[in-house]
């Protein structure tokens, strides 16, 4: 496609010059040109598509980067990106040090604020706003862009509740889709669908929280909107503008498909096709073992529950929503919510299955404490996409749980070296035995056994096991890690014990084990502040053992995104660098 405007265009001054009339046709090469490098970079889609024309409109109309604008959530920033200085190499967008997926303060003047998640966006702008006022600047404009299904969470209220009561230049822009990555769920969804149909009869809920209210209007009419926007930076006070859009507009297949084009992975830019998968058989992916494994077991017992803040397709509690609508609930981007659920639902003798992203469960700190753990209720968590995740970056990394976890009372923490060990968990956690709550981490993607589905087997709970039998080194790892040892040490006179929990931890093993080998070396795909290997080591110095230990896994510093293999190899944890610092240690 020729892209012949937007090749005159690399920042917001170069799109202020530009006449409005061929806004619509720049809409068309914007769109053009995300759709080609997605369907072969990979990356986000649907959601992007979707806000084309309000991006254009937004920086048309405001003077940024002085004026501030907030995307929540980044999804929906890769426009916003291209319009910004980074058009000629956002084809580097989610790769080892390319630029990152979501805003990012240190990558662009104009993104203001970083927002890998959700919901974010109008306590930020409030007090970006706030700061503005006291420094004297009245003028200063305060954008926060936030989506129908960010907007359900209960940050996101409680910004606009306080913003309600100021008279700060603020602009909340709800793009509404209906849809973040799965359809939106709740009340406020449906009475958004109301307000849309003109069917609400009640008064505004933004009004009745003191913004000047506008919309709904059609998000895709790249006029109308600059007619809106250049009326509402008159206004004083907080505004609220609502604007109704379509995910994955521009392309067919994303546009009736929008869960699946969300992130699609490659596809083909000229028909908007994603390729058939190969036909050769794959390990399932850990989310599929646990989703599949829930149905079977819910199917013979009936107090399991499955929750899920606004993850049903990404986790696959979808399977059991499916089978049993009413044991499995989608309760939206509430993640506290979706904890303090589950333990409502454990104080009268239901299973709680709590399934949310290692990296969302850091929203609910508060709730595992004081709700579950406090309590002792035997609510389970299962912490999708544990450890390093891949090309979302350090917003998404799930390398933290082990740390911010362990230090919990009460709450027993396991990690599966493999699809079985997972379902045998899963199986264990709703027997009955267990009057503790339990965290089970498991990483995004595919594990390693074709034959995962055999008969089950309880979990003794805080055994470890030994892998390989080798002389005076021996290798603790903790969950899917110990895929990698186990291709490390392949020809090395290595002992390798897959501990299997880090709370608790089996300490008549850990003695066997210090009394025996010489040096020890933890592996894990977390933290080492505070994670297994500081567990190890508080076990070492508890009983006074001389023993050389050493631990790998992550750093103390945020990492960035690339591919996971990418970012094992620059931690340490792949299977060629675990291998190099064992010889190194062997003299060899």
């Amino acid at each position: 496609m020729n892209l012949s405007i937007l090749n005159t265009i690399n920042n917001p001054s170069d799109l202020r010059a530009l006449n409005q009339k061929h806004l619509p046709d720049l809409a068309k090469e914007l769109r053009q040109f995300i759709i080609d490098i997605v369907a072969t970079k990979e990356g986000h889609l649907g959601a992007s598509l979707g806000v084309v024309e309000l991006t254009i409109a937004l920086h048309y109309v405001f003077n940024t980067p002085d004026d501030l604008l907030i995307w929540d959530v980044g999804h929906q920033a890769y426009v916003h990106k291209i319009l910004t200085d980074r058009k000629s190499y956002f084809q580097t967008n989610r790769q080892l040090h390319g630029i990152s997926g979501f805003p990012k303060r240190s990558e662009s003047k104009y993104d203001t604020f970083g927002t890998g998640h959700s919901s974010t966006s109008i306590s930020a702008a409030l007090g970006m706003a706030i700061a503005s006022q006291i420094n004297g600047d009245f003028k200063k404009h305060h954008v926060a862009v936030i989506g129908d299904a960010s907007i359900a969470s209960g940050m996101a209220f409680e910004g606009l509740n306080h913003a309600g009561v100021t008279n700060t230049n603020l602009l909340v822009i709800l793009n509404d889709n209906a849809i973040g990555i799965d359809p939106s769920v709740g009340a406020l969804k449906q009475y958004l669908t109301n307000v849309k149909t003109g069917i609400q009869k009640q008064d505004n809920i933004f009004e009745a929280l003191n913004f000047n209210y506008s919309g709904p209007i059609d998000g895709h009419d790249v006029f109308k909107i600059i007619s809106e926007l250049e009326r509402l930076k008159t206004i004083e006070g907080p505004k609220f503008l609502h604007i109704i859009t379509t995910k994955g507009k521009g392309l067919k297949q994303a546009e009736e498909n929008q869960v699946v084009y969300h992130a699609p992975g490659k596809f083909d830019a000229i028909t908007g096709d994603i390729p058939a998968k190969p036909s050769t058989l794959q390990a399932p992916k850990y989310q599929d073992v646990f989703g599949l494994t829930l149905v079977e077991l819910a199917d013979k017992n009936e107090k399991i529950i499955g929750i899920t803040p606004a993850m049903p397709t990404g986790s696959s509690l979808k399977f059991m929503m499916d089978t049993y609508p009413n044991r499995a609930f989608d309760v939206g981007i509430a993640e506290q919510h979706a904890v303090t659920l589950a333990a409502g639902m454990a104080t009268q003798g239901m299973i709680p299955f709590c399934n949310i992203y290692s990296t969302f469960l850091q929203r609910a700190y508060d709730q595992i404490i004081h709700d579950v753990a406090l309590q002792n209720l035997p609510v389970i968590f299962c912490l999708d996409r544990a450890g390093l995740v891949g090309e979302d970056g350090a917003t998404h990394h799930g390398v933290f749980d082990l740390a911010y976890l362990r230090c919990i009372p009460n709450l027993i923490i396991a990690a599966p070296r493999n699809e079985i060990t997972l379902r045998n968990l899963l199986y264990t956690a709703q027997l009955g035995k267990l009057s503790n709550p339990l965290a089970i981490r498991y990483p995004r993607g595919r594990g390693t056994e074709l034959n995962w589905k055999v008969p089950f087997k309880e979990v003794e709970i805080g055994k470890g096991e030994q892998l390989k039998q080798g002389e005076s080194i021996a290798i603790l790892s903790l969950g899917h890690v110990a895929k990698n040892v186990a291709h490390a040490i392949d020809d090395l006179t290595v002992s390798h014990y897959s501990m299997g929990f880090v709370k608790p931890l089996d300490t008549n093993l850990l003695h066997n084990i210090f009394e025996k080998y010489e040096n020890i070396i933890t592996i894990e795909n977390g933290t080492i502040i505070g994670g297994f290997g500081s567990a190890i080591a508080e076990f070492k110095s508890e009983f006074g053992y001389k023993n050389t230990l050493n631990t790998l896994g992550v750093p103390d510093t945020f990492i960035e995104h690339g591919t996971v293999d990418e970012l094992e190899d620059i931690v340490g944890i792949s299977a060629k660098k675990i291998k190099a610092f064992v010889l190194k240690i062997m003299n060899l």
